[in-house]
């Protein structure tokens, strides 16, 4: 006859392998993020000298055994954004690498420790920034300096053709780029106040103080002043911001957009936009570019301004749990292989000859 388990060994043995389970799914869970954010990459971090500045950069290259490789080089939108994005460019850096290209993107001044302040930048100085790192790729000897192209989102819609300007580029990839800073801000607010469901007191409100601040910034207003004229209510605005926004806000791509004739530019619109008006930078986009047929227009329904997936930028969890478990899903369906074929289409004999 058997003997019964007494009831405390039975509890202990409940106690262990609930422990084994957790243990056993920790581990697991680990395992698959860390599967899910490892990248057909190489990283390497460069420093690359800038006036007297150091840039702090990351170089991610494709692992296919060429000796050289095309280069895409990143210029960010607005914020204080390091040279990964916080992991968000890992992702399109892959899809680079298996069009046979690099990436190079780098921390802006002040953040993660580099030096300056990128809040003390113009549009034009962010555009020599990056031909001075385009002009450092080309002296290394595993980048084809006839194949550098820009990768640049929102802001950097200012950026993109002013360093087309300074520098040979042999192609743009523009997501979601604004075309007018004014424009563009009206139209943010609008759309944000439709999205918040505002009553049309609240949105007169809004645009009056819009206004104001737009008649500030045509004086030349200091913060302080911004701050008397608000009542005292900065809203967030800080100096730094407030100097950032000054030196700024008379942005317009639209001349600036001719340096872009003739090169192939991939623009990517989102479908669920309320930071940038997709439609007026498509309209301005083709009016400028289409007589050299090099503009290819690419537009995802299912996303929000910075290309992930609407359903998923909406949940700070789903943000979150995407990013660690499936991190190629943020973005919308297709994106990721669109600007692989897109890099892979610019020209094969260059790739054979490598």
């Amino acid at each position: 006859m058997r003997p019964k388990i007494k009831p405390r060994r039975r509890g202990l043995r409940i106690t262990v392998w609930s422990l084994v389970t957790v243990l056993v799914m920790t581990v697991g869970l680990t395992g698959v993020v860390l599967w899910q954010n490892s990248y057909d990459i190489d990283e390497q971090r460069v420093t690359i000298r800038h006036g007297g500045h150091t840039l702090h950069g990351v170089l991610a290259l494709p692992r296919d055994g060429r000796k050289r490789h095309g280069l895409v080089v990143y210029v960010h939108g607005d914020g204080p954004t390091d040279a990964t994005h916080d992991g968000g460019y890992q992702p399109m850096w892959e899809a680079n690498a298996k069009a046979g290209y690099a990436s190079l993107s780098w921390d802006k001044p002040g953040v993660g420790g580099a030096p300056g302040n990128w809040l003390e930048q113009s549009m034009d100085d962010r555009a020599e920034e990056a031909a001075a790192a385009i002009a450092w790729a080309r002296a290394r000897t595993d980048i084809d300096g006839d194949r550098i192209g820009l990768w640049g989102a929102s802001q950097a819609g200012w950026v993109l053709p002013k360093i087309a300007a300074k520098t040979p580029v042999r192609f743009v990839i523009a997501v979601s780029p604004a075309i007018n800073w004014l424009r563009q801000g009206r139209y943010n607010l609008l759309a944000q106040l439709r999205a918040d469901g505002a009553t049309a007191a609240r949105t007169r409100a809004e645009i009056t103080r819009s206004d104001t601040v737009r008649r500030l910034l045509k004086h030349r207003a200091s913060f302080d002043e911004y701050v008397r004229t608000m009542g005292g209510d900065a809203d967030g605005m800080t100096p730094g911001r407030w100097g950032f926004i000054s030196r700024n806000y008379t942005a317009d791509a639209t001349e600036d957009l001719r340096a872009l004739r003739g090169i192939p530019v991939l623009l990517a619109l989102a479908g669920h936009d309320i930071n940038v008006d997709t439609a007026d930078t498509e309209r301005v986009y083709r009016e400028t570019l289409d007589p050299g047929r090099a503009l290819t227009v690419k537009r995802y329904p299912d996303a929000a301004h910075s290309l992930v997936k609407q359903s998923i930028e909406r949940s700070d969890l789903a943000t979150t749990m995407t990013a660690l478990f499936s991190p190629r899903s943020l973005f919308a369906d297709g994106y990721l292989d669109e600007q692989r074929r897109f890099l892979s289409g610019l020209d094969h004999g260059a790739h054979a000859r490598d």
